[in-house]
């Protein structure tokens, strides 16, 4: 079975699970991303498997916005299933518009962001509108789940959290809790990722004088404003790591005794596989798109309403308060992490994969 997967760059977490694709029995995969990596790209180069390729690409600005311009199409010789991760770039648009017949196609994605309008909006709904020929959808995670079912009430819709390797994470969990409590935000310091709602609280439980301290990672950002608003006392609980490399995060996450992800937005956030790797309780905000895959509350974590600031204080001193409930949401996100691995995400992957090309070839001739 030939799989052609057309992605945009080579992530790191979509990568592990390229690689648990390329060792499964029967499948012959081919990776081919539109662009090697974006200007802000965060993650390091590293060399290419042989199984992936990036088109020969350029890019246009427009608003602030960058558009990928590819000057050549895949090759579809031999090829039984392709697999779109995305609908933008010229070659998913040339799959979609003129291969749909003759090969199953399906859309690989994240919950999608609702139109908001203007010229965006219409272009949007130009592009998305070839999408109605796809076999099906494998949407990531519930929430995705739930959107495309409405969007596209006729297609098969396979449910699947994201995968990726936590082999690094796992491999040293401390006995938590520790003495102060460390918090751990990852990502960019940004009002979409809910950092500012993250201090508010931080800066409500120093000030009621509870052993803590506050861990952020990730790149400044709009953080120097945020802080503008927190206490001389709570800045000094607060430490700043600044972007570190994929390689680099586990020893933070091994720091810390609770994770965080406060998002008023996130289509998944694979930060929540990686806190669950490392073994951390995970509270996250309800728009955070893996919160209801990866999050049980009262068990490993907790969600809160997106954006309701007092129950994230709330949640957050009830963990700091109780270091037994720390150590068994510990241990419960450990044991879950054993089971978003890239290993099995490939299995199920494979059944997908082969029930499409079944469904397509049964299909009545047109």
């Amino acid at each position: 079975m030939k799989v052609l997967i057309l992605s945009i760059v080579p992530s790191p977490y979509q990568r592990d699970l390229f690689a648990a694709l390329s060792k499964q029995e029967g499948l012959d995969i081919q990776v081919n991303y539109a662009e090697a990596g974006s200007p802000d790209s965060p993650w390091p180069k590293e060399s290419l498997a042989p199984y992936e390729s990036v088109s020969k690409s350029f890019y246009l600005s427009w608003r602030g916005k960058r558009f990928i311009v590819n000057r050549q199409l895949p090759d579809l010789e031999g090829v039984d299933v392709v697999v779109l991760n995305g609908y933008v770039t010229i070659p998913a648009q040339w799959i979609l518009r003129f291969r749909s017949k003759k090969l199953p196609l399906l859309f690989w994605a994240e919950k999608m962001e609702p139109n908001r309008g203007g010229i965006r909006g219409f272009l949007q709904s130009i592009l998305i509108k070839p999408l109605n020929r796809i076999s099906g959808v494998v949407a990531i995670g519930k929430k995705a789940s739930r959107d495309y079912v409405i969007r596209f009430p006729d297609k098969p819709i396979y449910e699947l959290p994201y995968y990726c390797s936590l082999k690094d994470f796992q491999q040293s969990v401390p006995d938590r809790p520790r003495m102060p409590v460390t918090i751990l935000f990852c990502g960019q310091m940004i009002a979409r990722k809910g950092v500012d709602l993250l201090l508010a609280a931080v800066n409500q439980l120093v000030s009621e004088g509870l052993d803590m301290r506050l861990l952020l990672v990730g790149r400044e950002a709009e953080l120097p404003e945020m802080m503008k608003s927190v206490s001389d006392e709570a800045r000094e609980k607060i430490e700043f790591a600044g972007f570190q490399a994929p390689g680099d995060l586990p020893a933070f996450y091994a720091q810390s005794d609770i994770f965080v992800l406060p998002s008023r937005y996130d289509g998944w956030g694979v930060v929540v596989n990686q806190a669950l790797g490392a073994g951390l309780p995970a509270v996250c905000s309800d728009a955070v798109g893996s919160a209801e895959d990866l999050v049980e509350p009262g068990v490993n974590g907790f969600i809160f309403p997106n954006g309701d600031v007092g129950t994230l204080t709330d949640q957050l001193r009830e963990l700091v308060s109780s270091p037994a409930k720390i150590r068994t949401f510990s241990e419960a996100s450990l044991a879950k992490s054993h089971h978003i691995t890239p290993e099995s995400g490939a299995v199920e992957w494979a059944r997908i994969l082969k029930e499409t090309i079944e469904k397509h070839h049964a299909r009545p001739a047109r």
